[in-house]
């Protein structure tokens, strides 16, 4: 079924409602570069030569073994690399690696590596390199890339530029995932270099200065073997308020801004040297449901809850209808995405539910999220329509390191009701966009299945998947996989919202990829 933005006769509809009733594809997705690949033919010209690209958040680490979140990821790529990446077309491409193989028994990976590569600090990178980066993420069990690496059975060098990496089982996910595995120097690591107020990667760029809550800078890497930053410097500047990003654009503050307020898009687009442009994307906004809590613990009431949402009411309040209604718990922009029969809104059916569940007179819960503008409308519509069958939801947005603090805990101290949140896909493989966030091994502290979700069958559809190549056995175990977490309705599933940037004319060559995340590889300014 395709879908498509709601049109203008329908969102107004969908805006007063809100505003009177309650306040098969699996190819990936075109990523969009702003405002060309090409230098800008634009008659602007940029007032220096110094890159601003302003987000809604700020980045939650600068270690690239511990990033989960976009931002943090975006930052992270423009000083480290793995030894394989992602090109335009989501198609896995030897980065610091020369080349690569993978026996046909899907457990041995040889990797040559690339010559005449230098970290920031002047080591050379090497089969060494990669080893004691293996090592430190095997060592150290608080790192979101532990996870993956404990399912490697060794990591050796064939040759100073070859390594070879075992797997303990078969794993059809694990050159996707091993994109997000960088390499820091070896001499960074044995000194003990604090990776949030350093950086020693090989990427195009080096650390600056890190201001916890305002911006990153990086500078170009002067020996950087691939192609040459052409930008003085380029800064990362949080700034949660819409209104003031978008007001940074204009005044030529910033350059770049993701995401572009959607309520103000058309407005300023074609304004001030500026341009706008959007992106279909692979991200899922949901509400993760603490299932361990008596009150979330039947699925008839999370079902309830999934019927109580109106979504085409709020892809019109949250993202002004850049936003689709998602039928799965992934994106259709991942493979092996299988839709299943939407939760329409129907309230009667909700309360219905709520009182076979024994919950006819509600209950109250706390909604966590984080304290940027489009996520406080997005949790305070969520509050609003659930208050419509008897829950009382208590709204509590917070700086993104304060919640991370707050999720990543041992499941005894957990205090987590329900947790407003957005997920992208950065592996775009099935796998890796279920097992992360919902197998019964990935509850927090480890990773973010907040919902604390536990269904063996679940757990066995992706353990058993993982083991095979076959595209077949594949479609269908994932697709059983995909029916079980729609039925049992752990999050609320909310919608897939484009990506809208703002960038000023004389930008161009930055890249936004359908995760959200941001390529500034070939950005350049007019001069």
């Amino acid at each position: 079924m395709m879908k498509k933005r709601i049109p203008a006769l329908m969102l107004a509809a969908a805006i007063a409602f809100s505003a009177a009733g309650c306040s098969g594809g699996n190819q990936p997705s075109e990523s969009s570069t702003a405002p060309s690949g090409e230098p800008s033919t634009s008659s602007a010209t940029a007032p220096d030569n110094d890159l601003v690209v302003a987000f809604n958040t700020d980045i939650q680490s600068m270690d690239p073994h511990n990033t989960t979140d976009t931002l943090s990821i975006t930052v992270s790529r423009t000083m480290y690399e793995s030894l394989v990446t992602f090109d335009e077309n989501q198609e896995v491409v030897p980065l610091l690696a020369e080349s690569y193989t993978a026996e046909d028994d899907n457990l041995t990976y040889t990797f040559k590596l690339r010559q005449g590569v230098k970290f920031h600090d002047g080591t050379d990178f090497n089969a060494d390199a990669v080893i004691a980066n293996y090592e430190r993420c095997l060592a150290d069990t608080t790192l979101r890339q532990n996870s993956r690496v404990a399912k490697w059975e060794s990591c050796t060098k064939v040759d100073d530029y070859t390594v070879a990496i075992k797997l303990k089982e078969p794993n059809s996910s694990f050159i996707n995932q091993f994109t997000q595995f960088q390499i820091v120097s070896p001499k960074a690591l044995e000194e003990g270099l604090d990776l949030n107020k350093n950086a020693a990667g090989t990427g195009q760029y080096t650390f600056k200065e890190h201001t916890e809550g305002d911006h990153v800078t990086v500078v170009p890497f002067a020996d950087y073997w691939g192609t040459k930053a052409t930008v003085d410097s380029l800064t990362f500047r949080a700034v949660p308020e819409d209104g003031s990003r978008v007001a940074m654009l204009q005044t030529g503050e910033a350059d770049y801004i993701y995401p572009m307020p959607t309520v103000q898009a058309a407005q300023v687009d074609g304004t001030d040297n500026i341009t706008v442009g959007a992106v279909a994307s692979n991200i899922m906004r949901y509400v993760t449901l603490n299932t361990n809590l008596p009150e979330l613990s039947d699925k008839r009431v999370r079902q309830a809850m999934n019927y109580a949402i109106d979504k085409q009411a709020y892809a019109a309040v949250v993202f002004s209808g850049y936003c689709e209604e998602v039928l799965s718990c992934y994106p259709s922009t991942v493979s092996y995405y299988s839709e299943q029969t939407p939760y329409t809104y129907d309230l009667e059916k909700a309360k219905s539910l709520m009182e076979e569940a024994g919950y006819g007179d509600g209950f109250t819960l706390t909604l966590w999220g984080d304290n940027i503008s489009a996520e406080q409308t997005g949790m305070q519509f969520v509050q609003q329509q659930l208050a419509q069958i008897g829950i009382d939801v208590e709204v509590l947005p917070m700086e993104p390191s304060t919640l991370s603090d707050m999720i990543y805990v041992d499941e005894d101290e957990a205090e987590i009701n329900m947790w407003y949140v957005n997920w992208s896909a950065s592996s775009f493989d099935a796998d890796g966009s279920m097992r992360s966030i919902l197998h019964s091994d990935m509850v927090p502290p480890k990773s973010a299945n907040t919902a604390y979700f536990r269904n063996t069958e679940f757990d066995s559809l992706l353990d058993q998947a993982i083991k095979t190549s076959d595209p077949e056995q594949l479609t269908d175990l994932y697709a059983q996989a995909q029916a079980i977490v729609w039925d049992e309705a752990p999050w609320l599933f909310l919608g897939n919202d484009e990506l809208v940037y703002g960038a000023k004319s004389y930008v161009s060559g930055i890249t936004l990829n359908p995760d959200g995340s941001v390529d500034v590889t070939n950005a350049a300014l007019a001069q």
